[in-house]
């Protein structure tokens, strides 16, 4: 399993780079226009979660920046290795194109930017892959050492992704949803036709409201606060407008007469017990206008093999425990640093792991 985060690799300009293309690897003809970006749902990738990098991340900090430059320079003809993200931006494509097929006119589509801060000099070998693979990623970022992090809202970004933590922690002050992406040394299959993105509950989707009162006052405590609260939705966490993007493409083919058959596929996994405090979590979601496909409660369970079944592009959740759980079993998996968890440590002995899983 890959848990290695994304470091800074030079200082420099920005460079924002817009349809690029090379003479090498000339870009596919016929391809479709991108949609102007106050229209489309915007996902902005780093360069180390489309692509495995560690490679040249390990000459970046083992001989420093000007190494790092000339290797990727000499190696620019050689294509990276799909990275954990891939298979995410993969499904996103096959859901444009059936958007696409359905509402020609349309420009509610997915658009994905590259926003990394890797060198210029980087980018005829991402531009390079990206042709190879066949990805329509057209906007680039590449902010030369620079912290992308200001980039995001003039792009109207729905969701960041990055192998940097503290990048991801940046976003979310800034409201923006973002998540550290990891890898697992396990590949799963995934659909290649229809997207699967799964979500945990509090701290995620939802604030950690209840998971403060679990985490300071105990489980009765929790469960007693989500009784006597049943009725009130609870505040909303940094997940929740992806998850309204999501809902909002899912009703475009609703409308068509594709429910049964939808591209889009969303799940709740949450640790919460269904009949203690399952409802206020789907209350919350129904006072919101939103859904998920499917809802699990695990009344406090592994997640890692509900996930291996549900076999997700993307799980999110704020904790770590999970992150590593579910990565042991193949799932991409992706951290959102948000909530009390984030500052507490976690407890040492082995009832306590065992015990210690949030109600989310």
């Amino acid at each position: 399993m890959n848990l290695n985060h994304q470091h800074t690799t030079s200082k420099g300009d920005t460079y924002c780079l817009e349809a690029m293309k090379t003479r090498e690897h000339s870009t596919p003809t016929k391809k479709p226009t991108s949609p102007k970006p106050e229209n489309a749902i915007t996902i902005a990738v780093s360069s180390r979660v489309l692509f495995n990098m560690d490679l040249e991340q390990q000459i970046f900090e083992q001989k420093g920046m000007e190494e790092y430059l000339k290797y990727q320079i000499d190696h620019e003809t050689e294509l990276f290795k799909p990275g954990p993200a891939f298979p995410f931006i993969k499904a996103l494509e096959a859901v444009n194109a059936q958007l696409r097929d359905l509402y020609p006119e349309s420009e509610e589509l997915f658009d994905v930017v590259l926003m990394t801060n890797n060198h210029a000099h980087v980018g005829i070998r991402l531009i390079n892959s990206i042709n190879h693979y066949k990805l329509f990623i057209e906007r680039f970022c590449m902010t030369g050492g620079n912290s992308p992090i200001g980039y995001l809202k003039a792009y109207h970004t729905n969701l960041y992704l990055s192998a940097d933590s503290v990048k991801v922690r940046e976003a979310i002050e800034e409201g923006i949803a973002a998540a550290t992406m990891f890898s697992s040394e396990k590949v799963t299959q995934v659909s290649e036709t229809q997207l699967r993105v799964a979500f945990d509950g509090d701290a995620v989707l939802f604030s950690d409201e209840s998971e403060r009162i679990y985490k300071t006052q105990g489980l009765d405590k929790f469960f007693e606060h989500e009784k006597a609260h049943e009725n009130k939705p609870l505040d909303h966490g940094p997940l929740k407008g992806f998850l309204e993007v999501l809902g909002k493409l899912q009703r475009k083919f609703y409308a068509k007469g594709h429910r049964m058959d939808c591209p889009i596929r969303t799940y709740l996994v949450t640790a919460r017990s269904a009949a203690s405090s399952g409802s206020r979590a789907l209350k919350t979601l129904r006072a919101w206008g939103l859904e998920t496909d499917e809802a699990l409660f695990l009344a406090g369970a592994p997640k890692g093999p509900m996930l291996a079944k549900i076999k997700p592009h993307i799980f999110f959740d704020d904790q770590m425990f999970h992150i590593e759980g579910a990565a042991e079993l193949g799932t991409v998996a992706a951290h959102v640093p948000y909530g009390i968890a984030q500052k507490l440590p976690p407890k040492k002995t082995k009832d306590a792991k065992e015990t210690d899983s949030p109600p989310k």
